[in-house]
């Protein structure tokens, strides 16, 4: 069974508060439920963090990656933006990643366009809401 790490970075612990109309009003407890239960489907096991820390996520990106996990999916909020230490970690880690995006970065403000962290990613889905977690979870079903 493949262990899959889904990994969320600042301010996604305020989805349902934080600008519904980006962002929707569903938690992120709603979106651990909606992967849990596709993972479930897919034979997958999941793991969930969430940090405002980007020491932490690196930390945790290698941590499972010691103990076997066997895929990312990565969801690092504004850190995907700016962030080479994730990027780094997630190249060290030797696991398939998928970039995973509510919002489609690529119709938000300029400094959001561009992700430092998706070329770690053997993908990134952009702007289709929680099922762009879905069609990661199936991305990496099928590898």
């Amino acid at each position: 069974m493949k262990k899959i790490a889904i990994l969320h970075g600042p301010n996604l612990d305020r989805l349902g508060r934080r600008q519904p109309e980006i962002y929707g009003t569903a938690t992120l407890k709603d979106l651990e439920k909606l992967i849990r239960t596709e993972a479930r489907r897919l034979g997958f096991t999941v793991t969930f963090f969430q940090s405002a820390h980007e020491g932490a996520l690196v930390d945790r990106i290698h941590s499972l990656s010691d103990r076997g996990v066997d895929a990312f999916i990565v969801n690092f909020g504004a850190y995907s933006h700016t962030s080479i230490a994730l990027r780094d970690a997630l190249e060290a880690a030797s696991r398939p990643a998928v970039e995973v995006h509510i919002s489609d970065i690529k119709k938000r403000e300029k400094f959001r366009r561009e992700s430092m962290t998706a070329g770690a990613c053997l993908a990134m889905i952009s702007g289709k809401g929680f099922p762009g977690y879905i069609e990661a979870l199936r991305l990496l079903a099928g590898i």
